[in-house]
């Protein structure tokens, strides 16, 4: 029988359950709901990351020196990492096409009004506006996957989720660099916009309700807290690794943001007793979604200092151009997306053990090989190692997902999937920060390969700690009573 959806006590729809719940169909409406809101991922993540080659041009541009203009980025990720805890009230409090709208809408409104900014001010307002959109939707696509889909198929859809959170990123810098080739920057955005606008369509046409909605309230003192918490943890991470040494600012936001955490989790674990957090940390009882979760912030922390340095490299020491450098790169990043659905049916045949354990080993040894890289490096072998990181993160980050979110109860759902999100953000800033900070410091005394390969070592010391990880994962049975 179908996963088919019926009206529930509170009036949105909700799956049903009993033996329904043993199958392994799912109704024509789910697999609707899921692709429109994989396609809305698709765009705003690719949106995420279509910015970083332009940084250059609109210098010129809008006549604005770097440290302004990265705020372009250093906006985008603050308000993404201030806005993610605060879905799994919005997740529960919303129906899932009032949430999908919310969403979309924020980004599509951002994504107009910086294709029409007149200067950087309007441009800055436009891009926190995308990410208060961005940072909705993956939560609620991961959560609308842990209400639709049969445990026995969940790997399998994860997979399809790596297509959208792993090749949209890889696409962004070549897409951007060849829309910079030929058109103004503004073209980024008239690009992304009619994407989006189709997607609401869809949504807005075909999306239907699931899940139960909540009547917890909202905190307010909880999300006062999120803003120096979260914000301050990733703007002193982000600005330490940027300046590349000590400064006043960022060291004075690191400290602020970890009191300000502690206070965010004292306020939550008290608010638990009444049922009513902002973002639920009982998640953390279950074992499996604790291991996951250090998984995947560990695998985070290596990668996403990476990927900063790597397009240094190859534009610094092998001279490539920034479209030369997107294209070096999208090989690896089409293979993420592309194995994901194959490691996703792998992961619900033979568990995670096996698959984040190759991964993990996978993961050391080419950052291993980056750490050897020098100006006599062929681009090739780049490229090459650039394919096997990817495929060793594919490894990795589905049955990461799969395994942390599937015990959980359909109330942590969302919860978890914010919990996972936001310390993605956390995990990348303080991955740049330290890796960046180490190049910087190498780099200044031994020379810009020196650096580099100090980075990538520090990466791949990092890196074990997720072999350690990964041979703790264990498959994990649906909560009781889902």
């Amino acid at each position: 029988m179908s996963t088919d959806v019926t009206s529930g006590a509170t009036g949105g729809p909700v799956p049903e359950t009993g033996t329904q719940q043993s199958s392994d169909r799912m109704s024509r409406e789910s697999v609707t709901v899921i692709v429109t809101l994989l396609v809305a991922t698709f765009v705003v993540i690719l949106n995420e990351t279509i910015m970083n080659v332009a940084l250059q041009r609109l210098m010129t541009d809008l006549n604005v020196d770097a440290p302004t203009v990265q705020w372009l980025s250093t906006g985008f990720m603050l308000t993404m990492a201030v806005v993610i805890p605060t879905t799994g009230f919005i997740l529960q409090r919303l129906t899932t096409r009032a949430a999908f709208l919310l969403a979309i809408g924020l980004f599509s409104s951002g994504t107009l009004l910086a294709a029409l900014a007149p200067g950087f001010g309007v441009l800055l307002l436009a891009r926190i506006v995308q990410a208060g959109g961005t940072a909705i939707m993956l939560p609620l696509l991961m959560t609308t996957i842990l209400t639709l889909v049969p445990l026995s198929r969940r790997g399998a859809v994860m997979g399809n989720v790596t297509i959208a959170i792993s090749v949209a990123p890889a696409l962004g810098p070549t897409v951007s660099g060849i829309i910079l080739d030929h058109f103004s920057w503004r073209f980024m955005f008239v690009f992304v916009l009619p994407v989006a606008l189709l997607a609401m369509g869809l949504g807005a046409r075909f999306l239907t309700n699931v899940g139960e909605r909540g009547s917890v309230r909202l905190d307010f003192l909880s999300v006062v807290l999120t803003v120096p918490a979260f914000g301050g943890l990733v703007y002193g991470l982000s600005q330490i690794g940027g300046h590349g040494g000590v400064a006043a600012a960022p060291i004075a936001a690191l400290v602020i943001g970890v009191l300000c955490m502690a206070a965010f989790v004292f306020r939550q674990l008290s608010l638990q007793k009444s049922d009513a957090p902002l973002l639920d940390l009982r998640a953390f009882n279950f074992r499996m979604f604790t291991v996951s979760v250090l998984l995947m912030v560990v695998a985070m922390m290596a990668l996403f200092g990476g990927v900063i340095l790597l397009p240094l490299y190859l534009q610094n020491v092998l001279h490539l151009q920034p479209m030369e450098t997107g294209l070096a790169l999208l090989p690896g990043g089409l293979a993420m997306g592309l194995l994901g659905p194959v490691v996703g049916r792998l992961f619900d045949k033979i568990g995670p053990l096996p698959l984040t354990v190759t991964g993990s080993i996978l993961l050391v040894l080419t950052l291993w090989q980056f750490s050897m890289l020098n100006a006599d490096s062929p681009l090739w072998w780049v490229v090459v190692l650039y394919a096997v990181l990817s495929l060793g993160l594919a490894l990795l980050f589905t049955p990461a997902f799969t395994t942390g979110l599937n015990p959980l109860p359909p109330h942590l759902y969302s919860h978890g999937s914010a919990i996972m999100s936001t310390l993605q953000q956390v995990a990348g800033a303080a991955g740049t920060a330290l890796l960046v900070s180490i190049f910087a410091v190498v780099a200044a005394g031994s020379g810009f390969v020196a650096g580099m390969q100090a980075a990538f070592l520090t990466a791949t010391l990092i890196a074990v700690v997720a072999v350690v990880l990964s041979t703790m994962m264990r498959k994990t049975e649906g909560a009781a009573g889902h």
